[in-house]
């Protein structure tokens, strides 16, 4: 049971129950209180029974315990209803992602709608990718009792953004008041996308093209990362200095994955690995975001890509500070350090200092 779905349930019971603070501790949710209107506790009785919970009340000493959980306790994670602006997102997304795959190949959809098929394999990639993080973080907020909704897709036309989408993000609805489980919903998502991206770009550059170098007026190129350049050593040992990869559009969808990977793991603001830094680090995470935001400046000077990210980040979080919890002094467990220090080792895999360049 999420905060709001135990705070729309006290609003079941106003006319008999006021409550003065409401807690939660381990998938229980409790909260003191007095009857009131003459009302008695079989008038509560009344309301929750019908209320798929379980409940237990106790007076001590005039003031009121009432304590809640799922009735369903085996249950971490149930399937939501999905609401219809999710669906028609998601439906736009994939088309957006077609075409824009489908433009990469060459296709000529206004003559022939039909090869906009050829798009499936970005699409079906890049939409892989981004599901699964989002669903990476929507799973560890319905595990810890976060209030989130599911991801909504961004779509974009290719004309404008070369893939097709702005990419995906969930909202969450209540308070994060645990370290643990911001670090683990804030790391989620990021890991769950690069389990998915790196196999993606395996397959995709093994299918890809080796071509020779040939200077092209105004080619886009894409930077390489640390992962990258590994992976294609691997998949291509023999690539001679005057050759290139022609990447095939599983493995573009698959550098898409930990472009968005990396972006999302600057330990800035609430981005990610805003999160993952606040729960690691306490109030040092400012002093660490901060030089994390000026760094951008100098590497604009590589990709202006830089400075239009710094600039968004200043638009829609307005800090670059992470906002407080109740228990930052907390200490956290040695696995959930582990999962933070796998994430800047993700972060310093992924890193692109240019990531685009003509």
């Amino acid at each position: 049971m999420t905060e709001t779905q135990f705070r729309n349930l006290l609003k079941k019971l106003d006319e008999q129950f006021r409550p003065s603070q409401i807690g939660s501790n381990k998938g229980e949710w409790l909260a003191v209180g007095n009857l009131i209107n003459d009302s008695v506790q079989n008038d509560l009785d009344i309301i929750l029974k019908n209320e798929e919970i379980y409940y237990s009340i106790k007076n001590n000493n005039g003031d009121l315990y009432l304590r809640v959980k799922d009735g369903e306790d085996n249950v971490i994670l149930k399937i939501p209803t999905i609401p219809r602006i999710h669906w028609i997102l998601f439906l736009l997304t994939v088309f957006t992602t077609l075409l824009a795959g489908a433009m990469m190949e060459g296709a000529r959809i206004w003559e022939y709608p039909i090869e906009i098929l050829k798009g499936i394999p970005f699409s079906v990639t890049l939409m892989l990718i981004l599901g699964t993080h989002e669903f990476g973080h929507y799973f560890y907020a319905q595990k810890h009792k976060v209030d989130a909704t599911l991801p909504y897709f961004i779509p974009a036309p290719p004309f404008l953004f070369l893939i097709g989408t702005f990419g995906a993000f969930i909202k969450i609805k209540s308070p994060i008041y645990r370290k643990d489980a911001l670090l683990q919903i804030g790391a989620a998502g990021p890991i769950a996308g690069f389990i998915i991206a790196v196999p993606a770009l395996v397959i995709g550059l093994w299918l890809s093209e080796v071509v020779e170098k040939v200077d092209v007026q105004g080619a886009l190129m894409l930077g390489d990362s640390i992962l990258m350049k590994i992976l294609t050593w691997i998949t291509h040992p023999g690539l001679l200095e005057n050759q290139d990869i022609m990447l095939h559009p599983i493995a573009f969808a698959g550098w898409i994955g930990l472009l968005v990977t990396m972006l999302n793991l600057l330990p800035i603001g609430q981005l990610d690995g805003g999160h993952v830094a606040y729960a690691m680090m306490g109030e040092k995470q400012g002093w660490v975001a901060k030089a994390a935001f000026a760094a951008l400046i100098p590497l604009s000077f590589f990709s202006l890509n830089w400075l239009v990210w710094g600039i968004l980040i200043l638009i829609l979080m307005r800090s670059t500070k992470h906002p407080p919890i109740q228990d930052i002094h907390a200490p956290l467990s040695q696995n959930n350090i582990r999962v933070g220090y796998a994430c800047l080792i993700i972060f310093i895999l992924c890193f692109i200092p240019a990531p685009f360049s003509i």
